[in-house]
């Protein structure tokens, strides 16, 4: 049986009035490749006092973490500033978010117009239609803030960097044969081979040369 808080949480997706909704454009699609989906949402982040709003933009397809935010409101500017640093990884055919107000307005629909992605939206109460970004809101918690029981903003930040590093390029997901986000987004390029002495040596890591801690990471199962 599971046991969780009856406290009321805040509310992080508030319509903003006279803001277009755009349709949902997933459904039914097979997302099959890195840059094909990008998602983007907000969560709480609970301290000893109060709570910060955290936002996250991930590649659909490889669960890589392109970037987020922290702040103390839910206006849109870390919404935006996140949209910023991540477009200079990329750009995705389509962006998915919320019907939240910090998604429809102006400042981040207009990026995404001007740099050519289509504009996806979940249908209103569906948590179905961005359920990627609603597990990597599970696994941080759960995996992270539970755990650390932050006490301020600095440890805050400084324990969801270190965590989301760790994400992206050491926990391997079972469902991409058990590779790290980072090696899905950005697969590495063809081994280079060279002849030493007659010898032929791979620049590819040997796994088994690995650390022992290295190995012995769960695999996230989504």
């Amino acid at each position: 049986m599971g046991i969780r808080a009856i406290y009321r949480h805040p509310r992080t997706s508030k319509p903003g009035p006279g803001h277009k909704i755009y349709p949902y454009l997933l459904g039914g699609m097979k997302i099959t490749r890195p840059n094909q989906v990008w998602a983007a949402d907000i969560t709480y982040i609970p301290m000893a006092r109060g709570f910060l709003y955290l936002v996250a933009i991930i590649d659909w397809y490889s669960r890589y973490v392109l970037s987020w935010r922290l702040s103390n409101t839910l206006d849109a500017d870390f919404c935006v500033e996140a949209l910023e640093e991540a477009i200079k990884k990329g750009r995705p055919e389509i962006f998915n978010t919320d019907q939240g107000s910090q998604f429809t307005g102006e400042a981040f629909t207009g990026l995404l117009k001007q740099n050519g992605i289509k504009i996806s939206m979940d249908g209103k109460g569906s948590y179905n239609d961005n359920l990627f970004i609603e597990r990597l809101w599970r696994t941080v918690k759960y995996e992270e803030v539970y755990l650390k029981a932050y006490q301020d903003g600095r440890e805050a930040r400084i324990g969801l960097s270190n965590y989301f590093r760790f994400y992206n390029t050491e926990r391997p997901h079972q469902t991409h044969s058990y590779r790290t986000p980072a090696e899905v987004f950005n697969p590495a390029p063809i081994p280079v081979v060279i002849t030493i002495g007659g010898m032929i040596e791979s620049l590819t890591p040997d796994p088994l040369r690995m650390s022992g801690s290295a190995l012995n990471i769960a695999p996230l199962l989504s």
